[in-house]
């Protein structure tokens, strides 16, 4: 498999590329997968095995967006090709140890993003001519560095979120041995968040259409958009990879097949939240904490289970206002993710001049009752239509807002608002969202300097935008540990309340003790004189 003896002379080329192996923490694992796949005679594996293993192998795929556009399912059958050609160096005998190592580096090893997004968009490109695809996208090498030129049109760059998407999810199902669909989901606003990166798509971007849009995106603006709103992308190719030879190892996959699982199926019945698998995933992809991986779980849930759980409050299913809101949402000590649909200008139906769109907040804490602001760290989204996100500026730090009417209080002289914000000043949010959730209020950036600016909705400009709430949601993020902290809260909370409500039968049911009989002795005879006991 490549390991040598401790009497045998090591090769200082193998030394070095098991080396860079090592780096990636993944040297153990290629060796398990190399002994498997490697003939014995010739120490070295075919070249046609393992592009079968580094193929894309779905048996149907169905979109949620768009139709099929022609020719993506013949570029998913030259994924395995195409990494072959580009990193794997095979000589007469197939492909040897330290070739092996060296192409797995090439595509997982250490480096920039940038590198590795260009990685990711070579394997692509190659796919795509093998296709019989015409991208006009060009790479231009020199001694130590690749360059991507050329330009893209929206169809091309939805074919690689598409196929950055499938990657994603071979990653977190490469356990999965269940054939069936496969459903892309809509990543219509990723695509429109880099088409007005490099163009003007103008007002009404609700008749955008993708497929049809025939604007060439450079290369180098698309690069530079992937590496400011989504810089984990490439993280897709590397996980895919490991992936996959995981599979190898664990013989949990046939060479022959793979399809995605029946929970990845029943995920799609969750598509009528506001956090649909595609808002989740671009979402993932702002984030390499922890949150990551919780994250992730809503795009690619075991079952659909899986996803609902983290689902803590919805105002269509658990009902609208503030109350309602913190009845599902207190003792909740986990980093939260807040939706807020919208609909913005004449709300009559139909109306040309109304704008549907979807906000998000992020935060590092749960929400908690208090008439200032707090938190350290949270971040704001655009994700609907458009993409974009919105970290910390690190200026202020007036994160979170988030204020019940008061209790035990009959008059306050300065009385703070009662809702949700988020940046801004107290009176003068980034965003509102009013105490009944009917109305949320967005300001223009300016009166923030808490988070980066830019435009959470289409068309907002610098005068405060109210707009009519559809629907709110709030996701938990702090994994299982914090759900069951909370609902363990959620029993003693009851269980006093239970008690408080509970009456003293033993006390109240003797008719001599009772306050009844006390009142009725002092009303017949009011003289007499009564002994306390004590």
């Amino acid at each position: 498999m490549g390991a040598s003896s401790s009497t045998e002379q090591v090769p200082s080329e193998q030394l070095e590329a098991e080396s860079l192996a090592a780096s990636t923490g993944s040297l153990t694992l290629l060796q398990n997968a190399f002994s498997k796949l490697s003939d014995p005679q010739t120490h070295s594996i075919s070249p046609s095995s393992l592009q079968q293993i580094f193929g894309i192998h779905i048996e149907k795929l169905n979109y949620e967006a768009v139709a099929a556009p022609v020719g993506f399912a013949e570029l998913l059958n030259h994924i395995g090709s195409s990494i072959l050609d580009l990193f794997f160096l095979a000589d007469k005998g197939g492909i040897n140890w330290i070739e092996f190592l060296r192409g797995y580096t090439k595509c997982c090893g250490r480096t920039s993003a940038s590198n590795s997004l260009t990685t990711l968009c070579r394997v692509f490109a190659m796919a795509a001519e093998k296709a019989g695809l015409s991208l006009k996208l060009k790479f231009e090498f020199d001694d130590s560095d690749c360059k991507m030129t050329g330009s893209l049109l929206a169809s091309d760059l939805s074919m690689l979120l598409w196929v950055c998407w499938l990657m994603s999810w071979h990653h977190r199902n490469h356990r999965s041995q269940q054939k069936a669909d496969h459903v892309i989901p809509d990543l219509n606003h990723l695509v429109l968040s880099a088409v007005e990166s490099c163009n003007d798509v103008g007002s009404n971007i609700e008749k955008f259409n993708i497929m049809e849009f025939n604007g060439e995106l450079p290369a180098g603006k698309i690069h530079m958009w992937a590496l400011r709103t989504v810089p984990f992308l490439a993280d897709s190719f590397g996980q895919f990879l490991h992936a996959k030879l995981l599979q190898v190892v664990s013989h949990e996959e046939n060479l022959e097949t793979s399809g995605p699982s029946v929970g990845d199926v029943a995920s799609t019945k969750c598509n009528a939240c506001l956090l649909t698998p595609g808002r989740a995933w671009a979402v993932s992809l702002n984030l390499r904490s922890t949150l990551h991986e919780d994250i992730v779980k809503t795009c690619f849930p075991n079952h659909v289970y899986e996803r609902d759980e983290n689902l803590l409050y919805r105002s269509g299913l658990h009902g609208r206002g503030l109350n309602r809101f913190w009845a599902n949402v207190e003792g909740y000590k986990g980093p939260l993710l807040m939706l807020i649909a919208a609909s913005s200008g004449d709300a009559h139906e139909g109306s040309e001049d109304s704008k549907e769109w979807i906000i998000g907040a992020l935060t590092d804490q749960g929400f908690e009752n208090k008439n200032t602001f707090y938190g350290t760290s949270c971040s704001l989204y655009a994700l609907g239509p458009i993409f974009h996100t919105f970290s910390s500026s690190g200026k202020e730090k007036n994160c979170i807002y988030s204020h019940l009417q008061p209790a035990g209080r009959s008059y306050e002289p300065y009385p703070k608002p009662i809702g949700i914000g988020f940046g801004g000043t107290i009176g003068n949010n980034r965003i509102f969202l009013d105490e009944d959730f009917a109305k949320v209020t967005l300001n223009h950036h300016a009166v923030d300097k808490t988070y980066q600016p830019g435009s959470l909705c289409p068309g907002q400009g610098y005068l405060a935008l109210q707009a009519s709430v559809l629907d709110v949601e709030v996701w938990g993020l702090g994994g299982r540990s914090a759900k069951e902290v909370q609902n363990a809260n959620k029993k003693r909370e009851d269980l006093f309340t239970e008690q408080r409500r509970t009456i003293d039968l033993k006390t109240f049911s003797n008719w001599e003790d009772s306050p009844e009989k006390m009142m009725m002795d002092m009303m017949s005879n009011p003289n007499s004189v009564r002994r306390e006991e004590r």
